[in-house]
């Protein structure tokens, strides 16, 4: 089991909700105030340690298998598995932008916003 927070399309009601095979969810969480938040292409969004922003998401206790086998497969080539910090002082397991994608055309910087669906509802 691993501690993961989810800022996009696996969180409740996202259409990557169902690759958590029915793992409950510990509660809504902020990161700490030290992200930059993007949307790539409007299609997902993603985070990079190089900001003052919170993002909004979920936390989650997720078998590792499901990380494995569900999760991780279904990330686009842009992001990988880090570690981030929340705003209670505690680390998740979070997908963030890598960075080599840093400074692509792709990339709308929404970290004024820091929520996904708050972005997607505009």
């Amino acid at each position: 089991m691993a501690l993961i927070f989810l800022n996009g399309g696996g969180m409740q009601g996202g259409p990557l909700h169902g690759q958590l095979q029915g793992t409950p969810m510990l509660g809504r969480v902020k990161s700490a105030p030290k992200y930059r938040y993007f949307s790539v292409r409007d299609e997902f969004p993603a985070m990079h340690a190089s900001g003052t922003a919170q993002v909004v998401g979920e936390l989650y206790d997720l078998p590792l298998t499901v990380l494995r086998d569900h999760l991780v497969p279904a990330e686009p080539a842009e992001l990988e598995i880090g570690v981030i910090e929340l705003e209670d002082g505690g680390a998740a397991l979070a997908t963030v932008l890598r960075n080599d994608f840093l400074h692509s055309s792709d990339l709308t910087d929404i970290s004024h916003l820091g929520d996904w669906n708050l972005y997607l509802n505009r």
